[in-house]
């Protein structure tokens, strides 16, 4: 495909190419277009966006959709199948923030569908799903995040590996395929620990007899006694036989828990797929960073260690809590959005101590070289100081 063909199937493009030519027939000093290009970029980028809750749905015991719209009654920021907003709130006095993917269709911008399943030991998460009501206001970032589907570039032969609420990017890379009538095969291979908690269950195997393109395998691996359905993890031999013979030309999502993701990624590199043919979303800080090969400390996770952060205070923290957490726990904000390790928003100065940095994080070799981390995925190894 030439560059050409691509620019004019991009929405917009012949109209900007029309007015140039405009411009420079009739002239102009551009005045007329004072403050309109920082209008658009807020607009397509927001900072923070107002948020109202316009309605909750019920998925499972443990999962609701959360709907919401603009405060003031605009177009919400266009995204990408595949991508996540940061939703930030205040729970039991600490103001926080948590990514979550959004599950609705880019084809409309009128709200966001976030589907919010409740985490062990999370409290955000808890308090979404159980305390949060419509009407409430909420503030969000505008969407962002690289794990997203390009139709451009990803191919015709589309394979999602969820695992629980992995199915969220999934809905939404689904949705916009059918609605744009887009014919790219998608096989959404999705596997759950009980058959009750299954999200989006009943619509997604409405559209699998709907939709000869879009392909659904469920596994369940906690079954009850009188399951039908086929249950276990997966596997090597099973991802050979639903994929078929050609997995190498296929492009490969995955979205899970942080085992579940790394255990996909072994089956497929087993299965000889490029690295360049798979996506893996990040899900948050490592919650057990001591299992890790690159651990080489003796100190356990739950020794406590002193955090000063220099001219503002200091506190005690453990060292198995992610740096950010801490920090927000004790009333100081750090800019953030993916929580992963990704984005670099939490970059903050390390001046003394050691901290332990999981091989998720994306650790520039200039942040390496000059002491900068990433808090949300940072776990300090002794007393340390950092700066804000």
């Amino acid at each position: 495909m030439s560059d050409l063909h691509i620019l004019n199937a991009v929405t917009g493009y012949q109209e900007i190419i029309q007015a140039k030519s405009e411009l420079e027939q009739n002239g102009t000093d551009f005045s007329e277009y004072k403050g309109q290009v920082q209008r658009i970029m807020h607009s397509l980028h927001p900072k923070r966006i107002d948020l109202i809750v316009q309605a909750i749905i019920e998925e499972t015991p443990t999962t609701k959709t959360i709907r919401l719209a603009s405060q003031h009654g605009e177009a919400l920021p266009a995204f990408q199948a595949g991508q996540y907003i940061n939703l930030f709130v205040t729970v039991a006095g600490t103001y926080t923030a948590r990514p979550y993917a959004i599950a609705s269709s880019p084809t409309q911008a009128d709200y966001y569908d976030l589907t919010i399943k409740k985490a062990d030991a999370g409290f955000v998460s808890h308090y979404l799903v159980d305390q949060l009501s419509v009407g409430q206001t909420l503030q969000s970032s505008g969407p962002m995040g690289n794990f997203h589907h390009n139709p451009l570039f990803h191919g015709d032969d589309l394979v999602f590996l969820a695992g629980g609420s992995g199915s969220v990017p999934a809905c939404s890379m689904l949705l916009n395929l059918l609605e744009q009538n887009l014919q790219q095969r998608f096989h959404l291979i999705y596997v759950n620990s009980f058959e009750d908690d299954v999200i989006y269950a009943e619509e997604l195997r409405a559209l699998a007899k709907q939709y000869a393109h879009f392909t659904l395998t469920e596994y369940i691996t906690r079954p009850t006694a009188d399951y039908q359905g086929q249950t276990g993890r997966l596997s090597a031999e099973r991802l050979s036989e639903l994929l078929g013979t050609e997995p190498k030309q296929k492009m490969f999502y995955i979205c899970g828990p942080t085992p579940f993701n790394q255990s996909c990624q072994q089956l497929l590199a087993e299965l000889e797929v490029p690295a360049r043919r798979i996506r893996v979303e990040a899900n948050g800080a490592p919650k057990a960073p001591n299992t890790q090969s690159t651990w080489t400390s003796d100190i356990a996770l739950n020794q406590e260690v002193t955090v000063t952060v220099r001219g503002k205070g200091q506190f005690t923290t453990t060292v198995g809590e992610p740096l950010l957490n801490s920090l927000e726990r004790h009333g100081f904000f750090v800019e953030n959005a993916c929580r992963s390790g990704e984005c670099s928003l939490c970059r903050i100065k390390l001046i003394s101590g050691e901290v332990f940095t999981p091989d998720e994080a994306h650790l520039r070799r200039s942040d390496r070289q000059f002491g900068w981390i990433y808090s949300c995925v940072a776990f300090p190894l002794s007393n340390i100081e950092v700066m804000l």
